[in-house]
């Protein structure tokens, strides 16, 4: 993967996992992964894996 295939910044990735969360969507890898390929693509890249991204995106 290379930075040509990513699309967020790591700003923009934490922003729209908080936008389905707040929308009442999914935040479940295979979900993600089928709804909106492009966040997970970014989140992979920025973070080591899909629940740290979760995990940094939750303001509590």
């Amino acid at each position: 993967m290379s930075l040509l295939d990513i699309s967020l910044q790591p700003d923009e990735v934490i922003a729209r996992i908080r936008q389905r969360v707040s929308s009442g969507g999914s935040v479940s890898k295979k979900q993600v992964k089928q709804s909106d390929p492009e966040l997970m693509r970014s989140a992979l890249f920025y973070f080591p894996s899909w629940e740290h991204a979760v995990k940094h995106a939750d303001p509590l």
